[in-house]
């Protein structure tokens, strides 16, 4: 293009740094590594003065959204921890909508979403956001379509990244998008990063971790299955831990815990598993014979499942050089 291509990230008020930093290294690496500024970057702010972030840094913004329609060509909103509760103001939407329709590509970084949202512009797409806020966000917006186990998203020329880090993973893709893998993969190796992340947000997602719900004596049968996972605990047995019939309790189950037992049951052995690989030092043949399932085989597919990753692959993220397989 004959113009410099603008790479700003837009933010809310308490932006989350690394949404902002991340993203621009990136691209700052990339101009190293392409030996040119095939990037112009900026930081837009919704409002003059200093950004107070997250964690209290300061950054000074390069424009003030409202107060320019120069064009861009790729716009990032970073996400902030209170980005879902925070109303936007209607001029502020109406800008980032007019920018985002006219850049080549848009996007977010976490819940940078929720703002995106809010101008409409998610309707009847597929999107992604941290793993913690994507229930929310698909419950707020119904019709937008929400992975919440991809690191990052590409729809038409819209582009969304998960939680955090994942901004780093979405502006790679951009980088080799523009000037190519080897270059890509050049800024990923001096950024000491995965060029291709293996597994999803599912590894790292806390989202689906069995919790004791409804009746006092549901609660009970649950927190036994938690400190038993090795059990086999059949509806039977549950129902008659619990005094009931195996029909009623099935039932009275599903409608206060909104699963099934066996559902329930295997979600419990997938985070017992998940806590004994943590403490780093259990092998994929070894938790799975202590969580109840029958061979490694099972588990290596109902650990996938869940996680998004294999036993072996998760339990690599605890122990260093890890020589065994699962």
């Amino acid at each position: 293009m004959a113009w410099p291509r603008r790479s700003p990230c837009w933010r809310c008020p308490g932006v989350q740094l690394l949404d902002v930093s991340g993203p621009l290294d990136v691209f700052a690496q990339a101009n190293i590594e392409a030996g040119h500024a095939f990037y112009a970057l900026q930081v837009i702010a919704c409002k003059r003065g200093p950004l107070i972030s997250s964690s209290g840094v300061r950054l000074l913004p390069d424009r003030v959204a409202c107060e320019s329609d120069e064009r861009v060509d790729t716009l990032l909103v970073a996400g902030a921890p209170h980005a879902a509760d925070y109303a936007m103001p209607t001029a502020t939407l109406a800008w980032l909508r007019g920018m985002a329709v006219r850049a080549r590509r848009y996007g977010s970084v976490c819940t940078g979403a929720f703002v995106l949202a809010g101008t409409g512009l998610l309707r009847g797409k597929r999107v992604t956001t941290h793993w913690a806020a994507a229930d929310r966000l698909r419950q707020e917006h119904p019709s937008v379509t929400v992975d919440e186990d991809a690191l990052y998203v590409r729809d038409g020329k819209l582009r969304t990244a998960a939680g955090v880090t994942a901004g780093l993973d979405l502006s790679l893709s951009l980088v080799e998008e523009d000037l190519g893998r080897d270059i890509a993969m050049r800024v990923a190796s001096q950024l000491v990063m995965f060029f291709k992340r293996p597994g999803g947000q599912m590894q790292f997602s806390r989202s689906g971790e069995t919790r004791p719900a409804g009746r006092s004596v549901l609660q009970e049968v649950q927190r036994w299955i938690m400190a038993h996972p090795e059990l086999e605990h059949s509806v039977a047995e549950l129902a008659e831990r619990a005094g009931l019939s195996p029909r009623h309790f099935a039932r009275l189950f599903h409608a206060e815990v909104g699963s099934t037992p066996a559902a329930w049951v295997e979600a419990a052995r997938v985070a017992a598993a998940r806590a004994l690989f943590e403490a780093g030092h259990a092998a994929p043949k070894q938790v799975a014979a202590k969580c109840g399932f029958q061979n490694v085989d099972t588990f290596r597919r109902v650990f996938a499942k869940h996680v998004g990753v294999t036993p072996a692959e998760y339990r690599k993220r605890y122990v260093p050089h890890d020589p065994l397989q699962a």
